[in-house]
């Protein structure tokens, strides 16, 4: 995929979940991209972990994630520190839902649409070295206003009808093209280069985020 002078031409769809481990070692890899002329990043939550996908947090979960946090940790460099082991993984009355996250996104998306992957990254920095509870909507208001995304914060404070339809429209189409690609899983990248849509394996920019740069451009 050669960038075009057209940013909207090529667009980089990134299905991702807010509270998947993964999705986060990815995030070097995007902010290697992000500002690449031509290419436009877009966020599309999958809902995942929302739902029938949420769950309570066990010993026996929890001790799988650590253990899965701790091999991103060595492959990327992102942080996962005892504060979020102590405090999120530790506590059981904290479910492991993704469903506010997912709507405080939107709700960036719909007031500060550029501001997606800043809003990502904060909520990330929260969970996994703060150790805060972004399962928690006055927790994510916090996070939103810390970033000066004051208009999100007060639409998730009080959330209508509007961010709930789009919270759903989003996760839908994040959903069609997991089916669409047979994608299990997140983090998913597909490049939509005007004419054709691509699933890129990413797998090899975890270590090395400006690998990213390369795959696109093969697309």
């Amino acid at each position: 995929m050669t960038p075009s002078t057209d940013s909207a031409t090529n667009i980089l769809y990134y299905v991702f979940d807010p509270l998947c481990g993964w999705c986060y070692a990815a995030m070097p890899a995007l902010a290697a991209v992000k500002d690449l002329p031509g290419i436009h990043i877009e966020l599309l939550p999958a809902g995942l972990f929302t739902g029938t996908g949420a769950r309570l947090m066990d010993d026996t979960f929890a001790a799988y994630a650590w253990s899965n946090d701790q091999r991103i940790q060595r492959l990327t460099g992102q942080r996962f520190t005892p504060a979020y082991r102590d405090q999120v993984l530790a506590n059981r009355v904290q479910p492991f839902d993704s469903g506010a996250a997912t709507v405080a996104l939107t709700a960036v998306a719909l007031t500060a649409p550029s501001r997606q992957l800043d809003a990502l990254a904060a909520i990330q920095q929260a969970r996994y070295v703060d150790g805060r509870d972004v399962t928690s909507t006055e927790t994510l208001g916090k996070v939103l206003a810390a970033e000066g995304l004051d208009a999100a914060a007060s639409a998730l404070s009080a959330p209508g009808r509007d961010l709930a339809a789009a919270t759903r429209e989003r996760m839908q189409r994040a959903q069609q093209f997991m089916r669409q690609f047979g994608v299990r899983g997140v983090p998913a990248l597909i490049v939509d280069s005007g004419n054709h849509l691509s699933l890129v394996d990413h797998s090899s920019s975890y270590g090395n985020p400006s690998a990213l740069i390369g795959l696109l451009n093969a697309v």
